[in-house]
């Protein structure tokens, strides 16, 4: 049989921090919807063979303390990166890191002293809870199955504003609800993990919450009284949950989510057998060639007059410059494969676009199980499509956004897609 283990942490901050994931706002947090969370599920084969899955309700893992967590986590627990997934729900409801999206604010020293002290804290977190859930390994039994849910809207080719009098939705989109369903030696259900690809930006409010996934979460564990239920997000960097911005409108995505859930925990899923195979690997992603100093000058005059997030992304390519830092033209971008027991599962690195997850169930199949804002989430990682289209996905979030000194080059959709093929291949996942 399998051994699963699981433990979970409240990771509410104790105090007001500034959330992360609106530039507009304007103040800290005023309190809480609900606690969010931090959740893991470890996983061990017949042969011995273990991996951890950390879910968490957070704008993303920045790559300093992603890197940081699994140096730790193998140097205590012997696990490699390729048996550890950190993955986020991109909530915008939960705190601000160090490295994560908190530089596009104007805050005084003492505000970014407080989010490090919490970055910290939160560091120490992750790494206990694996150890909680490896602590925790008992016998089980693995299923999975995909449902479906339809609230997402693609909003690139979507007006929100127009939507109520449209009659068809344009763009690609992927409704899927991949459910993995962990059974304990009792029959009682242990844990549940399920995704969908879709920002959580329901809500704006100065609260603390999961936003949707939150609810949805608490819904399921409501359903399963002592399971524990773990989302991870899905290739949702372009697709809204529309219409919203009400805790109710939050409330029901949450419940609709959480019935499709119900539904294929009450049906019937696939037996995953006791062998697991996991693979990581950092590709190099291609920059465009980055601004010259006077160039970089003469656009912060520019933008000084209209965006100061722009002139502040300017300003510190030029303090680089200065300090005789070489402006990156490559990214190492996190790819992993795990096939768990026959169940696919790809995990890739930043704000994934759809497209991604619509490709690569055409070469690896269906059933396959997508997962983005994994590891390490640098900027919006976008196809050729919306590269070719432009707008934000396609080169402005890179840099005004996430602060790196260029957009992503073409090549870019080619490279992960073949980077995900390798690994399939050295994980035994069979190619259509």
């Amino acid at each position: 049989m399998w051994k699963a283990g699981t433990a979970r942490t409240i990771i509410t901050p104790e105090q007001p921090l500034w959330l992360a994931g609106y530039y507009a706002r304007k103040s800290p947090a005023e309190g809480k919807l609900h606690d969010i969370w931090a959740k893991a599920l470890a996983l061990e084969d017949a042969k011995g063979n273990k991996a951890v899955l950390v879910t968490a309700d957070l704008i993303g893992f920045p790559k300093g303390m992603s890197d940081r967590i699994r140096d730790r986590i193998e140097d205590k627990f012997g696990l490699s990166r390729a048996q550890i997934i950190l993955s986020s729900s991109h909530t915008h409801s939960g705190p601000g890191l160090t490295g994560g999206l908190v530089e596009v604010y104007p805050l005084a020293n003492e505000e970014f002293e407080k989010i490090r002290e919490y970055s910290g804290r939160l560091e120490d977190m992750i790494v206990d809870l694996v150890g909680d859930a490896l602590n925790s390994l008992q016998p089980a039994e693995l299923f999975s199955e995909n449902g479906v849910v339809r609230f997402q809207v693609n909003r690139r080719n979507n007006s929100e504003s127009s939507l109520t009098a449209q009659t068809d939705l344009n763009g690609p989109n992927d409704y899927a609800v991949p459910v993995l369903k962990v059974v304990k030696g009792s029959g009682d259900i242990m844990a549940v993990v399920f995704g969908y690809a879709c920002h959580p930006t329901v809500l704006n409010l100065n609260l603390w919450s999961g936003d949707y996934p939150g609810f949805a979460q608490l819904e399921i564990e409501k359903m399963y009284p002592g399971a524990t239920a773990m989302f991870f997000q899905g290739a949702g960097a372009d697709q809204n949950p529309v219409p919203r911005r009400t805790v109710s409108l939050a409330r029901q995505y949450g419940l609709e989510l959480a019935a499709a859930v119900d539904r294929v925990l009450n049906e019937e899923m696939k037996k995953l057998s006791p062998d697991f195979s996991v693979a990581y690997r950092d590709i190099q992603l291609e920059l465009t060639t980055p601004p010259t100093k006077n160039e970089l000058v003469k656009m912060a005059e520019e933008f000084s007059l209209s965006d100061i997030r722009r002139e502040l992304w300017a300003l510190d390519m030029i303090r680089k410059i200065d300090n005789g830092e070489s402006l990156p033209v490559t990214y190492p971008y996190p790819v992993q494969v795990w096939n768990i027991g026959g169940q696919t599962l790809v995990s890739l690195g930043g704000e994934l676009l759809i497209d991604y997850s619509v490709s690569l169930k055409r070469i690896l199949g269906q059933d396959i199980f997508v997962m983005g804002y994994a590891n390490d989430v640098m900027a919006y990682i976008p196809p050729v499509r919306v590269l070719r289209e432009g707008g934000y996905e396609s080169e402005q979030s890179q840099r005004y956004t996430y602060g790196l000194p260029g957009a992503w080059k073409s090549n870019i959709e080619t490279i992960i897609i073949k980077g995900v093929l390798d690994l399939a291949e050295e994980t035994g996942v069979p190619v259509l």
